[in-house]
């Protein structure tokens, strides 16, 4: 019971802050983002925070609390990638979105884990990111959706000022089309997704994904805990050589990759230091390294991709060496076997 009390009291102090925030959003910035946090919680410490006072407090069982100090703002999206720590218990292990919302001076996001079968797990791992954009940069190539599970769009953001579209195709499908954000084809960027449901655990993957000149078009697969296609709540974020959050500059250090398997076209590993990234291994882990990047602190988030119910995740946490970035990937079937799976990742550094 005191579970339940804790984390509807959480719940609702969101939802009001949430009710009242619009009139409290922040003025468009002169460059991209408004605001923007993240952190990695592992081993039950947090690091690779920012701002560098954000906390993350356990809230009951699998749930979690984090506090971004100082930038509170309407809207913006959220991304969580879970932190396996090795194989041991839980061999998989998916995290995702409750909600999050401005509390006073300060951004709360509620971020809750899960273990095959739908239970609420305890281990303290997972990265997370919330970021809030605004305004037209035309210069800039960069988009997100917050939908809701019906596909209408709570919060949206599309650098051209365009509007982004959602678009619930059937049990668990949406099309998202980020409209006016034209790059050379086949696929160009990265791209994100995150699940958002406060009721039961789910988890979203990018199952398809077109660049064109007229924009950037997605399938979003979302499932249940139990593998079923599942309508939910999901933000997704895309970028073309700029950091998960919107920034570029200066001197913001970013590198992503699609691992299709065995690699995506070109325009889908970046490094900003130059060239891309390499990957090495396979199932059950890859290795993707970055190199000239590692810039602490830092956020590295990924997303399964395909139209199975496999998820992906960090196998622990990423480790900086002379500058280069090494990040370790694993994926999971929804019994918690690994797998051979597709994945997009890509690591953003503050500074």
């Amino acid at each position: 019971m005191r579970f339940r009390r804790l984390t509807g009291a959480v719940t609702v102090m969101l939802a009001a802050a949430l009710t009242g925030a619009l009139g409290a959003a922040r003025p468009a910035a002169a460059l991209l983002p408004d605001a923007f946090g993240f952190a990695l919680w592992s081993g039950g410490v947090v690091s690779q925070q920012w701002p560098a006072a954000t906390t993350v407090s356990p809230s009951g069982v699998g749930r979690w609390l984090v506090k971004f100090p100082g930038i509170a703002t309407a809207g913006g999206v959220v991304h969580v990638t879970a932190v396996h720590d090795g194989f041991a218990t839980p061999p998989g292990r998916w995290c995702q979105a409750e909600a999050w919302g401005p509390s006073g001076p300060d951004e709360l996001v509620m971020v809750s884990c899960y273990r095959p079968g739908g239970i609420l797990d305890s281990q303290p791992g997972f990265s997370v990111q919330f970021a809030r954009s605004s305004g037209v940069f035309a210069a800039s190539r960069f988009g997100y959706v917050d939908a809701n599970s019906a596909g209408g769009i709570i919060t949206q953001y599309n650098s051209t000022g365009a509007a982004n579209t959602v678009t619930n195709a059937g049990p668990g499908l949406y099309s998202v089309a980020l409209t006016g954000l034209g790059t050379a084809g086949p696929q160009a960027g990265n791209v994100q997704a995150t699940a958002v449901n406060p009721a039961a655990g789910a988890r979203c993957k990018v199952a398809s994904w077109q660049s064109s000149a007229n924009g950037q078009f997605f399938r979003v697969y979302c499932f249940s805990s139990a593998g079923v296609p599942t309508n939910t709540r999901f933000t997704l974020t895309w970028t073309y050589q700029r950091a998960l959050y919107g920034g570029a500059s200066p001197p913001y250090r970013f590198g992503y990759l699609w691992n299709t398997p065995p690699l995506g076209p070109p325009l889908t590993n970046f490094n900003s230091a130059g060239g891309g990234g390499t990957l090495a291994g396979g199932p059950p882990i890859w290795t993707v390294t970055f190199a000239s990047i590692a810039a602490p602190p830092g956020n590295v988030q990924v997303t399964a991709f395909g139209t199975t119910p496999d998820f992906c995740g960090l196998h622990s946490p990423w480790t900086p060496g002379a500058g280069a970035l090494g990040i370790r990937v694993s994926c999971f079937n929804n019994a918690g076997a690994a797998v051979n799976s597709g994945f997009t990742v890509e690591y953003s550094s503050r500074f």
